[in-house]
């Protein structure tokens, strides 16, 4: 039995959106034609590409195989659209961003808001590992991460350059320090970002290299709350510099075993990068971050 055009299409929006009701408002049909043509689809196939959940949908190994091709043939068909259409200014739309950390992202989506009211911005931190997968698994339009992996089929802008420091409050023992080693942090309790994280993965390495051992190490969910935990003295936060806005609360402390630079970079997958709406974002981006490309 053959697939249809509109099956692909159904399943490939109901992906995009984690939603049967939500595919058919995209698509202007009803959500009763999306469920059939997807389940005609895994009847085809023998295999079920949705696991249905109370809060949405979720893909199985075999429906990320299939979306993992479907996506960038809707990616195609899109470029084709804009082609075709040609309009002159940005249309209402939608605009997934994932990121690390606050910055530099925040300010780009600022400017990027104001120039183009009508592009709805779903924004959300996540860990190094997890911006990593979703861009591979095709989930997210651009995520803006620190030292992505090298891979043909991303495209990446560098947009900064990075480095590790100790953050501690003004009345922490260490806030006077010029720097400090890894070794005065042994008995303080060290505050990172969740597993997954670049984070947390150096400061492995490093204290494994060094035969470094750390009493207490904190875990939390983003560098906003490693923040949060540092301005009310759970312990010292370690964070990249550029990560997150300036507090009068914070002091930041070079770390020796720490000097080398990392590289903050705009990525998307290559062929959603001639997409408008990415296209723009990463136009808009070089502009606030005075990027020459």
């Amino acid at each position: 039995m053959k697939t249809s055009p509109y099956q692909i299409s159904a399943f490939t929006h109901a992906a995009r959106e984690g939603s049967f009701t939500h595919a058919a408002e995209k698509l202007g049909v009803t959500q009763s034609s999306i469920t059939q043509h997807v389940a005609k689809l895994e009847r085809t196939m023998g295999t079920q590409l949705f696991v249905r959940r109370r809060d949405g949908l979720e893909l199985t190994r075999a429906g990320r195989e299939l979306f993992a091709v479907s996506d960038r043939l809707r990616t195609l068909e899109q470029l084709i659209e804009e082609k075709v259409e040609n309009y002159s200014e940005i249309a209402a739309g939608h605009l997934s961003v994932i990121a690390n950390a606050p910055r530099p992202a925040m300010p780009v989506i600022a400017r990027y808001a104001s120039l183009h009211p009508r592009v709805q911005i779903d924004f959300t931190l996540v860990s190094w590992s997890l911006a990593m997968q979703q861009l591979h698994d095709r989930t997210v339009d651009i995520a803006i991460v620190t030292q992505p992996e090298a891979d043909n089929l991303l495209y990446s802008l560098p947009v900064a350059t990075t480095r590790y420091r100790a953050y501690v409050c003004r009345g922490h023992a260490l806030a006077g320090r010029k720097r400090l080693s890894l070794r005065d942090l042994a008995d303080s309790t060290v505050i990172v970002p969740e597993d997954g994280s670049l984070t947390q993965r150096l400061l492995h390495r490093k204290c494994a290299e060094l035969g470094i051992k750390l009493s207490s190490i904190l875990r939390t969910t983003t560098f906003p709350l490693v923040k949060e935990a540092v301005l009310h003295g759970v312990g010292v936060g370690l964070l990249l510099d550029d990560s997150m806005f300036a507090s009068p609360g914070l002091v930041a402390v070079d770390v020796v075993e720490m000097p080398e630079t990392y590289t903050n970079c705009l990525v998307t997958p290559v062929d959603k990068s001639e997409l408008r709406f990415v296209r723009s974002f990463i136009d808009v981006a070089c502009e606030v971050l005075a990027i020459d490309r």
